[in-house]
């Protein structure tokens, strides 16, 4: 396990595909490997089957085990896989043996879905996933404010292929807290509230950002990346004010439409179908209409960019 590696790559765009479903409910294979090929094809190195983006929580166990060995045999080596897993202990520990042998080179553990967490039992929870599979990279999807930095010094300790924290808290400062608060050195902070919230987060210390954007417009999200990186503000604020309706769209009402703006998006553009499962649902016909004006948005982007 090259982890040096992998820490440069999850130091990026980290892209969550959708689940297409066909008209009878079924997973859409070939409409993921289209999905799979815009990413890969345009430049994203990184790809994350079943996640949240993905409707993970949607989907059967053994669905969960289609996406992913359909994500392996498009991909291949042209990405780097981190697998989600999640759930009981038990169903983490056997998902996570299934992505060692299926060829993933990493497992992305969901937040514990719980009514009750502790911090130690947070990390107790991730280090016994995370032994289960010593040669994977492991990445923490971090979702719960409480954590502190020392809770990931402590999982660091005990699960050494920790390779990065995923964190989704909305809140700049509070993972600056948290980062400060981690003395292990090595660990890849990743913005998880996508392109919008990256700005914010890289000025405190992150390095790479994930995206739903990319199952659609992936050129437009490495832009965002190389300004980051560059430090160019204008660049980045301008580039992040035509991401913005988009990402605002998907944020409205506790970001009940999340993925389905992501998949109206790809459905417009012929990709995939824009079917969802429940508790989420399609968007209605005046939503539809602010996808298609942004889709047009990005057009004329392109064609600008052409011209100069």
């Amino acid at each position: 396990m090259d982890l040096h590696h992998l820490r440069t790559v999850l130091a990026g765009i980290v892209a969550i595909p959708v689940t297409p479903f066909t008209e009878d409910g079924l997973v859409d294979g070939p409409a993921y490997k289209r999905v799979l090929d815009n990413m890969v094809d345009n430049g994203i190195d990184v790809v994350t089957p079943n996640g949240n983006t993905s409707e993970y929580y949607a989907l059967s166990p053994a669905e969960t085990r289609q996406v992913l060995d359909a994500t392996v045999e498009a991909v291949g080596t042209k990405a780097k896989i981190v697998a989600g897993v999640g759930g009981p202990v038990p169903q983490a520990i056997e998902a996570a043996e299934y992505a060692r042998a299926a060829g993933a080179d990493a497992i992305m553990i969901h937040q514990p879905v719980h009514p009750y967490v502790s911090r130690s039992g947070w990390v107790d929870y991730h280090v016994a996933i995370a032994s289960a599979v010593p040669e994977l990279g492991v990445v923490t999807y971090l979702r719960n404010p409480v954590i502190e930095g020392s809770d990931v010094n402590s999982l660091a300790d005990r699960a050494p292929n920790l390779v990065a924290v995923k964190y989704a808290v909305p809140d700049p400062v509070r993972f600056a807290t948290v980062m400060q608060g981690c003395q292990s050195r090595g660990i890849v902070w990743i913005a998880g509230l996508a392109e919008s919230s990256a700005p914010g987060y890289f000025a405190y210390g992150a390095t790479g950002f994930t995206s739903g954007l990319v199952n659609l417009a992936p050129k437009l999200s490495l832009d965002m990346l190389e300004a980051l990186r560059l430090g160019d503000r204008d660049r980045v604020m301008e580039i992040w004010a035509i991401i913005r309706p988009f990402e605002e769209l998907r944020a409205r009402h506790n970001s009940e439409n999340n993925v389905s703006v992501v998949k109206e998006a790809l459905a417009q553009l012929g990709l995939c179908s824009r079917d969802v499962r429940p508790p989420i649902s399609t968007l209605s016909e005046d939503d539809r209409a602010l996808v298609q004006g942004f889709l047009g948005a990005l057009v004329g982007r392109e064609l600008t960019k052409a011209a100069s």
